[in-house]
């Protein structure tokens, strides 16, 4: 909430203030107090008040924390100049140990009658690809959108040892992906991770794990590490279960 990092509790007058503050943060910055106070119809007892919440001893010290926020704001940029994360990251899908990775996926999932794709936010769009991807080129595969919304508690003996999820995070560290990853572990699933780290808790969960270890990037708050090295990593694995079993099939 504005300099903060937690969120506060605020009446209706002092969320007023608040939507004022956001709004007009430029000019704000630059406003006394009784103008402020004006501004929101307000007395500057009030606007005190609010600043104090936001903890601050008044009016002045608020207004120099909200310049600084302001100005942090500006200089954070996206660096589109940098390609060397992503052909750096291509260097590495031609190694031993990238190639392995795939080979070790495609054989587990080889034997998969029912493919699961899960993801959070970015990665769950990836996921949603993926499953469209793979009942393209090997099986029929699905989408799981909403985690904790769709349990396994009741899965049958009989199938369970022939799924397969594949579970897409760029941390590997979510929480209910990693809760959906032991329910299914319970019910002997078997689990693909495509992470960017080999150290993160979900790929040490996981029967087989594809790290990608590219640069992690922040914008304000959001996560915007490239999607890249997932994408490219799911049609592989892909391509080489749909090469193995064409060249069977010859």
């Amino acid at each position: 909430m504005l300099f903060l990092d937690k969120t506060i509790e605020l009446n209706d007058t002092e969320m007023t203030i608040y939507h004022y503050v956001v709004g007009n943060l430029d000019t704000v910055i630059y406003m006394r107090i009784r103008d402020l106070a004006d501004a929101t119809h307000v007395s500057t007892t009030t606007i005190l008040r609010f600043c104090r919440k936001f903890g601050c001893n008044g009016f002045s010290e608020f207004r120099v924390k909200l310049q600084m926020y302001a100005q942090n704001r500006t200089k954070i940029s996206v660096d589109m100049s940098d390609e060397t994360t992503y052909i750096d990251f291509l260097k590495r899908t031609a190694q031993p140990e990238f190639k392995a990775n795939i080979a070790q996926s495609a054989k587990i999932l080889r034997d998969a009658e029912l493919v699961l794709f899960v993801g959070i936010g970015a990665s769950g769009i990836i996921a949603e690809y993926g499953a469209l991807y793979f009942s393209s080129l090997f099986t029929l595969a699905l989408h799981i959108e909403d985690p904790l919304n769709h349990p396994f508690y009741h899965l049958s003996s009989k199938i369970s040892d022939k799924i397969c999820l594949i579970a897409i995070s760029v941390s590997g560290e979510n929480e209910d992906l990693i809760k959906y990853i032991h329910q299914l572990k319970t019910q002997k699933c078997k689990i693909i991770t495509i992470t960017n780290s080999a150290k993160s808790t979900m790929a040490k969960l996981s029967d087989a794990n594809i790290p990608y270890y590219i640069n992690k990037e922040m914008y304000q708050e959001a996560d915007i590490t490239s999607q890249l090295p997932a994408v490219y990593t799911i049609e592989c694995i892909a391509r080489e279960i749909r090469t193995q079993i064409d060249r069977e099939e010859k």
